[in-house]
């Protein structure tokens, strides 16, 4: 989009933008979304972002009124395959805050200096930028959703002091964390009451554009479930997918509600819709991590709109699109246990999980496990592909983490014995989020591609529907 395009989404207040770019007016110092209901400004007093840091970092404050921190993530990031896309997904995963722009650097193979340079010239913004400009949102939630002393606040959001946190709130808020907690956002999650403490979780509110078909995606969690580390509860339209995740400073439990019905466009009065979750943390340093990977398990910053646009146009797919718009390609919460899962199936990851999974200090419902890790599961069975695949994980020679690369996942993938092309096809399409995914035997031609993933999910849903009304005929 050229500037002129997007002033245009900005004084229609396009909410199919939000997220996509942010706009800063000079005049007053804020930077919005596009959607933001505030008086339109001026085209000569607007500039453009491609991220919230960039605008932070030309001395913008985010907007009170439309939270432009809050807004769903680019699309863009989850569908590039190169060096930059990779970044914001390992930034968005939290690397930079626990191993620094070195270690982010070096999974991504490049020099500190060139990610630097990349991420710069496209996004106005480098990595440590873009890292505070989330732990920046990361703060907010805490402070606005949590009883937790704000000094607790800032080292959890990932700050170094106390004062690094104050100095970003003010700049980022032009508010004290004091008065962030006292001027609850609008529509905000309600926070827990006074005395549950942290214990009680901390409620969210994921946010995606567009429509979105939630039964689907239930139904499908529903129909993989393991029992021990996931569960389903409620009745159909009503119901809450609960499990178990392993983080990087210590262990969660998750619960995200399904939200009947889907939005049909987006417009001032409907931009768009959110998921409400309710995370318990062991550390609260992995709100950032844990809420970046509910994101990718339900597929919240996919771009509706250009995925529906596309495929809609196919005389095959159209009337599936017209039926289900928004349709999701669901990821995964852990791509590793996702791995194994597609390999061995579901009875047998239950096994697994009663066998060498970690029980939960407190266990929660029917949630009593973490999926083992690789490394356990390497002497689960000698000889096998299982114990293959687990050697892979554990030593590195397949990574399947947010900045991996999908083409040298693959290619490692079926190196392995026993791994075949529909197996790393499933890998591909959940553990690594790739959006263009054709499964061997499927007839998915080149004219869906880039969303050839999406397309895949439409055929299959017809076929499980058609699966089910035919149990139910019998």
């Amino acid at each position: 989009m050229d500037e002129d395009t997007r002033y245009e989404a900005v004084r229609s207040r396009d909410a199919r933008f939000d997220g996509e770019f942010f706009f800063g007016v000079a005049t007053t110092g804020i930077y919005c979304r596009p959607s933001c209901p505030a008086v339109t400004p001026k085209r000569r007093n607007v500039r453009f972002f491609a991220t919230a840091a960039a605008a932070q970092g030309s001395g913008f404050r985010a907007c009170r009124r439309c939270r432009p921190d809050a807004v769903p993530g680019s699309a863009e990031w989850n569908a590039r395959a190169d060096v930059v896309g990779r970044a914001m997904r390992l930034i968005g995963d939290g690397v930079v805050d626990r191993e620094g722009v070195a270690g982010l650097a070096v999974r991504l193979g490049y020099s500190a200096r060139q990610v630097q340079r990349q991420l710069t010239a496209e996004l106005g913004a480098g990595p440590v930028a873009l890292a505070r400009a989330q732990r920046a949102h990361t703060a907010r939630v805490l402070v606005q959703t949590t009883d937790l002393p704000i000094t607790d606040v800032a080292f959890a959001a990932g700050f170094a002091s106390v004062r690094q946190f104050n100095d970003t709130i003010r700049a980022v808020y032009a508010s004290t964390p004091s008065e962030l907690r006292t001027a609850k956002a609008p529509h905000a999650p309600k926070a827990p009451a006074k005395g549950t403490g942290p214990s009680a979780g901390i409620p969210l509110r994921l946010a995606h554009r567009g429509p979105y078909q939630s039964a689907a995606v239930f139904d499908l969690l529903a129909h993989e479930a393991v029992p021990g580390i996931e569960e389903i509860v409620g009745t159909p339209g009503r119901r809450t997918y609960r499990r178990t995740l392993r983080l990087p400073y210590g262990t969660g439990i998750a619960a995200v509600d399904e939200r009947p019905g889907a939005l049909k466009a987006a417009s001032p009065a409907h931009p768009g819709g959110w998921l409400d979750a309710r995370l318990h943390l062991t550390d609260h340093r992995d709100l950032t991590t844990a809420v970046q990977r509910l994101r990718r398990l339900f597929d919240l910053d996919a771009d509706p709109y250009a995925v529906d646009e596309r495929l809609g146009a196919d005389p095959r797919l159209a009337p599936l699109v017209a039926a289900r718009p928004g349709l999701r390609s669901p990821g995964a919460a852990d791509p590793e246990e996702l791995a194994v899962r597609a390999l061995v199936g579901t009875a047998e990851a239950e096994r697994l999980v009663r066998r060498y999974g970690k029980t939960l200090d407190a266990p929660s419902g029917g949630l009593t496990h973490l999926f083992p890790e690789p490394s356990a599961l390497v002497e689960a069975a000698p000889g096998t592909p299982l114990a293959a695949l687990a050697t892979a994980l554990t030593d590195g020679t397949v990574r399947l983490d947010a900045g991996a690369d999908r083409d040298d996942a693959g290619q490692a993938l079926l190196a392995l014995p026993g791994m075949d092309a529909a197996t790393v096809a499933v890998i591909r399409t959940r553990a690594l989020g790739d959006p263009d995914v054709a499964p061997p035997r499927v007839d998915v031609p080149d004219a869906w591609r880039p969303w050839r993933s999406y397309a895949v999910q439409h055929l299959e849903l017809v076929q499980r529907l058609r699966t089910a009304g035919e149990l139910e005929s019998k």
